[in-house]
């Protein structure tokens, strides 16, 4: 028997149904925030991701699934998804002669070579934004608000948006410079890839999951402090936004993200209780010059959809019509009540009631249990001498009431008692 890879899933049952909910909801939020779908390639150059993710990255130097084609390129499976939208951005020359914000959101599977864990797989799948061209804090406090909107939406109310301000570039190198300095004394009691990054990347070392806890990072300098006053003024101005939004929100001056081409203000939603991200995001105003494209700054976030799906998963009633109720289940056995029902479902269905018919050579007594299962809120009992006079026998399956419809009729009795 072949069996699926190590750190993947099939998509079935409930986790299919949360999935199409989870994505429905999502696009319906585009749709009113004024957002255009993007799909771009599963792979892309290898140089893309280290030019982007950065080449010390845990993802880059760890995580990524890397080959070389028949045609002898190197290639990767994309990690994430803002680096192949700024390429796509760049290559079809999509801001043009744009001058208002250009939007874009993608939903689509990432691939990294993790140890595999609840909500943490090898083949992962992420909803994500990407704005560019416009550095205002309206849209910071939009993007910002989105995400967590959604959540709410979703019914995922034990989270917490996070956030922290990078600074520009001056405050950057500032605060590294501080950063450096305090733990040069210290290094060699961090761990193996913290002594790294104090080379590479100082900044991540906020962000290693090994010595969190130690004194060293928790006395560790305030970002904040070293802010230049715009990045300041500008994050307290944010800040302001999303009070007046009604978002949640603590400072987390520790937060850096893990991916390099991050500055300024990032976030992440955070669950209350077991401190796992659902996704996070930030500005990457550097990054489309970087790749060779105009001077635009950009924004945006991602979140794991599998991670979505197991705290609905935890909060959910199982009858919740998300699941995979059903409005009518059609009841038939001969062949003649089944030529009927097939035309009546069809009428349901395109009339948007959810409908389902005996599709196999059932009893009755078996029809009803899998009525029942499906949950279904009324039931069409078919048989031929009601059909001989043009009458279905409608029963409700809750109160068990039940009444003869004429056939005529159907879709609008339903319509108006569902």
């Amino acid at each position: 028997m072949i069996n699926k890879p190590k750190g993947t899933y099939d998509l079935i049952g409930l986790d299919s149904k949360l999935y199409q909910y989870i994505c429905n909801t999502i696009d319906n939020y585009m749709v009113n925030y004024h957002y255009d779908f993007i799909r771009t390639p599963v792979f892309e150059a290898t140089e893309l991701f280290h030019r982007t993710v950065g080449d010390n990255t845990d993802i880059v130097t760890k995580e990524t699934y890397d080959f070389i084609d028949r045609g002898e390129r190197k290639i990767t499976l994309r990690p994430e998804g803002t680096a192949g939208v700024v390429r796509s951005v760049i290559e079809n020359k999509l801001y043009g002669n744009r001058n208002d914000a250009l939007k874009y959101y993608y939903i689509g599977t990432m691939y990294r070579y993790e140890r595999p864990q609840a909500g943490r797989y090898r083949e992962l799948t992420q909803f994500g934004v990407e704005v560019f061209n416009s550095s205002s804090i309206i849209i910071d406090a939009e993007v910002i608000s989105m995400g967590y909107n959604i959540l709410k939406d979703l019914g995922i109310d034990n989270f917490t948006v996070k956030i922290n301000c990078l600074g520009d570039s001056l405050s950057r190198n500032n605060y590294i410079k501080a950063l450096k300095d305090y733990l040069k004394p210290h290094i060699n009691e961090l761990c193996e890839d913290c002594q790294k990054r104090y080379e590479t990347n100082p900044l991540r070392i906020l962000d290693c999951k090994i010595d969190k806890d130690s004194l060293i990072l928790k006395n560790i300098p305030n970002i904040t402090l070293y802010l230049s006053k715009d990045s300041l003024e500008k994050f307290n101005k944010l800040k302001e936004l999303l009070t007046l939004l009604d978002i949640d929100y603590e400072i987390d001056n520790k937060l850096v993200r893990g991916l390099d081409y991050y500055d300024d203000v990032v976030w992440e939603y955070t669950t209350d209780s077991e401190n796992l991200a659902l996704g996070g995001g930030g500005r990457y105003n550097n990054l489309v010059s970087n790749l060779g494209g105009p001077n635009l700054p950009a924004i945006g976030f991602g979140m794991g959809i599998d991670r979505i799906i197991l705290e609905l998963k935890k909060i959910l009633p199982q009858e919740n019509n998300i699941i995979g109720n059903i409005d009518v289940y059609i009841m038939c056995v001969s062949l003649e009540e089944k030529m009927h029902g097939v035309k009546i479902a069809q009428d349901l269905r395109l009339n948007n009631i959810i409908t389902e018919i005996n599709n196999n050579d059932l009893s009755l007594k078996a029809q009803f249990k899998i009525a029942d299962i499906l949950k279904a809120k009324l039931l069409l009992i078919l048989n031929n001498d009601d059909l001989a006079k043009g009458l279905i026998n409608v029963k409700d399956n809750v109160t068990k009431e039940e009444i003869k419809i004429d056939e005529k009729e159907i879709v609008d009795y339903i319509l108006g008692n569902l």
